[in-house]
């Protein structure tokens, strides 16, 4: 393979977008992974790393739709951690227990969100201070709920959640194809075209007849219920629930949103780049682990990791928009 045809390759994976070129960083370390790991490629390999990243995959596909209109949302720890803790103190193993504890944590994540909505589009409040308040406090109402580690979860969550369909297929696999699905409907209609415009440019936007603060609003809600499904699945992987288990997500979150090719300043990206960096995050410790490198190493990986993402997503976009003003 000639020098000129790798570099060339290379250049037409930049211009593919940001997007692909977190897939090509995905299957270049799932391959390294695969390599030293034989049971990687087996179903019960794939079905555990799909259960190791759903739940950051939820909950950074909520901060995706935050950031695309240009805000920041830090709640999302804070709504993870109540929800887990409401899960494990009150499901039951009834034929519709899952779904009584579901309603619930879906209509916290909501009310959460809501408020943030209100604070930030209503009142004009900066997002950042707003959701450092929402995330306190629901991380103390979590310890009200459980002041330890405790609880337990029924059996039917954490069974049905983590285990396959049909015995073949992970569940975790099925929510990530309609994570995906729910997002191309979503950015095809009015309010997720309305998302992007904000985000790109709020005044230009508003306009064109946008509802910004509506906008904002509801971005906020789903982001809520984003959250409380991330906690929801969290509970059912764990099985008990944990007030702190989730301290150290945060910043995977805003990671895999970054890696994923999304736009820190809002208007460019998707939540399939978000699953796509939340895989990238996942497999690379597996595979730092596989290669035997010591534990404490994984961070400053992740840290160089999530800048060479933006360097290349940077550049990604730069050559494919001077693709498209040639091709005018």
């Amino acid at each position: 393979m000639s020098p000129s045809f790798i570099s060339a390759w290379f250049r037409r994976a930049l211009t593919g977008g940001p997007t692909l070129v977190a897939v090509l960083l995905f299957a270049l370390m799932f391959g390294i992974y695969a390599e030293r790991t034989s049971a990687a490629t087996t179903l019960f390999g794939i079905a555990n790393l799909l259960n190791d990243a759903i739940v950051l995959a939820i909950a950074a596909a909520g901060v995706t739709l935050i950031v695309l209109t240009g805000e920041f949302d830090l709640s999302g720890v804070g709504v993870i951690a109540i929800t887990n803790c409401v899960v494990a103190t009150t499901s039951t193993s009834g034929d519709y227990g899952w779904l009584s504890s579901l309603g619930v944590v879906l209509a916290i994540g909501a009310g959460v969100g809501l408020i943030n909505g209100l604070l930030v589009a209503r009142l004009g409040l900066q997002s950042l201070a707003v959701t450092i308040g929402t995330m306190i406090g629901c991380e103390g109402a979590a310890l009200l709920i459980l002041p330890a580690p405790g609880g337990e979860v029924a059996d039917a969550i954490a069974n049905d959640l983590t285990g396959n369909l049909f015995a073949v297929v992970p569940v975790a696999a099925v929510i990530l194809v309609c994570l995906c699905v729910a997002w191309l409907v979503f950015k095809r209609t009015r309010l997720g075209i309305a998302v992007f415009a904000i985000g790109a440019d709020a005044a230009a936007a508003r306009l064109s007849g946008v509802n910004e603060r509506r906008t904002r609003l509801a971005a906020f809600v789903i982001a809520g219920l984003c959250y409380a499904a991330a906690g929801y699945m969290l509970s059912a992987q764990t099985g008990t629930g944990d007030p702190r288990a989730n301290d150290s997500l945060l910043l995977f979150m805003y990671a895999s949103v970054a890696i994923g090719g999304t736009s820190l300043m809002g208007g460019r990206g998707g939540v399939a780049g978000t699953i796509v960096g939340a895989g990238i995050l996942t497999v690379m410790q597996k595979m730092l682990f596989a290669l035997g490198v010591a534990e404490f190493y994984t961070e400053v990986f992740n840290g160089v990791i999530m800048i060479v993402a933006l360097l290349i997503g940077n550049v990604s976009a730069a050559l494919a928009q001077q693709m498209r003003r040639r091709a005018a």
